[in-house]
């Protein structure tokens, strides 16, 4: 098995939130990522695909069109939005950085002939990111 990566950037804006819960909750698990006015962040993205490699073209799968896949399913949708109001497949969840790669690997997983969606991750910041797997 060979495993290629595209890795793609995005700036989004969000607010962690949620609604069942009171005022002081949502102060009290989010605290400053819980602004009424939200923040933002300079994500990367990073989609893994897996398979053999074809004996023809030598490829696991073709990077070119794994980019525009990524572009029009993921990227088109969420640069420069913001998450919580402007991103129709996120809408009804807390949009964690979790929550975020669940749904990105959703868009994506029945989006890529002749390839195995291995891994969605999803750097938040230099630091921190979550690695997705399907279910």
């Amino acid at each position: 098995m060979v495993y290629i990566t595209r890795r793609e950037n995005f700036s989004s804006a969000h607010r962690l939130h949620n609604a069942a819960l009171s005022v002081d909750e949502n102060i009290r698990i989010y605290g400053k990522c819980n602004n009424p006015n939200g923040h933002g962040h300079n994500y990367v993205l990073e989609v893994v695909v897996a398979g053999e490699v074809d004996s023809i073209t030598g490829y696991v799968f073709d990077l070119k069109v794994l980019k525009e896949i990524i572009r029009k399913n993921i990227i088109d949708k969420v640069d420069h939005k913001n998450l919580d109001l402007d991103v129709e497949f996120l809408k009804g969840s807390v949009t964690t950085s979790e929550n975020i790669a669940v749904g990105i690997w959703k868009q994506l997983e029945d989006k890529i002939p002749g390839g195995k969606l291995y891994s969605v991750k999803l750097y938040e910041t230099e630091n921190n990111y979550i690695e997705y797997r399907g279910e």
